[in-house]
């Protein structure tokens, strides 16, 4: 299963390596057009995708209160796909040094003060990988909206895993 993972995390950041790519090459205007899809904007999208990689992180390190780096911020868009990227790596690096132990654990979580879950480590990768590839799927189809021809590739097929 740890292989599984660490492959699927590689991916992860890799796919989003691939779109940020394209995403850089948009104008401010295009990163804000409401394009009624998804979070209706590029940006938006783009600081969900780094919200959900971040917090999943976050109670993967056992951190009682996650922050979303998102509230506030209002740095370059190239600052936010970097931290993003930053982001998607550190999740890759956490899994492959992850004991198996690690992996079977159970982490708890609160979403509000009456809100108690608990989840599988396995299934918090699952979920962050999971949840990425859905919002790399919005911002495709908003890439198409704004009319852009090149749209980067980011099919699993496509993914050269490291040996």
């Amino acid at each position: 299963m740890k292989n599984m993972l660490v492959h699927y995390t590689s991916y992860n950041y890799w796919a989003n390596q691939q779109l940020v790519k394209g995403l850089l090459k948009l104008t401010e205007e295009q990163l804000d057009q409401e394009l009624g899809a998804g979070f209706s904007t590029v940006r938006a999208t783009v600081y969900q995708l780094w919200h959900g990689e971040s917090i999943w992180y976050q109670r993967l390190q056992l951190t009682e209160k996650a922050t979303d780096p998102t509230r506030g911020f209002s740095d370059a868009f190239t600052v936010a796909c970097a931290a993003w990227l930053k982001q998607s790596l550190l999740l890759e690096e956490w899994v492959q040094k992850a004991t198996q132990v690690k992996l079977n654990h159970t982490i708890a979580y609160t979403l509000k003060k009456s809100e108690h879950y608990k989840i599988g480590v396995q299934d918090v990768i699952m979920q962050v990988c999971n949840n990425s590839t859905f919002y790399r799927g919005q911002l495709v189809y908003m890439l198409g909206l704004l009319g852009v021809n090149k749209i980067p590739v980011t099919d699993y097929s496509r993914f050269k895993p490291k040996k």
